[in-house]
């Protein structure tokens, strides 16, 4: 709202105070005007940061992982440490290394393709610093897939239904990917560990002729 030339200091503050109204419950912060005009991608990360995002240690949580996932680096560090004390699968754990390196690449030529930008809604909080400002898809979420399925199938553990869903929630939670960014890195992701698996599957096949 505008003021006009003879507005007092009152008129001036009244217009930087939150909007209230009462609901016969007593009075509440009334929505921002432009509420309902956000995009629903939007209104779910704000849904995610109000909720899981409020707890300071679900912050500190999700910038660990952020830590761990960037550029693949945790899951390179993990297969080297299988490929050096579990010499009778070196290949595998090889394999997880290549899987996740491969994914990260693959999300990073998309992402320089469709050079969709990041959250920047005023609404939602910047919880970690960021590499790029390119989000489709999450390298993340791509990398932290292609190694859990490929971890999985290595370990005969259910890694995949333990590890990815939190990692996911962790880029909205820290407010740099949309839904949509973590969903198709996902996918990428997987699809990456099944060329993975495919290719060992051929040397085997190789070996056993």
């Amino acid at each position: 709202m505008s003021l006009g030339p003879n507005a007092s200091a009152d008129d001036a503050a009244a217009v930087d105070q939150p909007r209230y109204s009462t609901n016969g419950h007593g009075p509440h912060v009334a929505e921002p005007a432009n509420a309902g005009k956000q995009p629903p991608e939007v209104k779910i990360i704000n849904a995610v940061q109000a909720t899981l995002g409020a707890k300071p240690e679900v912050v500190r949580a999700a910038r660990g992982m952020s830590h761990f996932g960037e550029h693949a680096l945790g899951w390179i560090g993990i297969a080297a440490v299988g490929w050096l004390v579990d010499k009778p699968r070196r290949r595998q754990w090889a394999g997880v290394a290549v899987g996740a390196v491969g994914a990260h690449a693959a999300s990073i030529v998309i992402k320089r393709v469709v050079r969709r930008p990041r959250p920047n809604d005023p609404s939602v909080q910047v919880n970690v610093s960021t590499p790029s400002k390119l989000s489709f898809p999450s390298s993340h979420a791509t990398s932290t897939t292609a190694a859990a399925v490929l971890l999985g199938k290595l370990t005969g553990l259910p890694l995949p239904a333990v590890l990815v869903p939190p990692m996911l929630l962790s880029r909205v939670v820290l407010g740099v990917h949309y839904p949509s960014d973590v969903l198709a890195g996902s996918a990428l992701g997987a699809a990456s560990a099944a060329v993975v698996l495919a290719a060992e599957r051929r040397l085997d096949s190789d070996r056993t002729r």
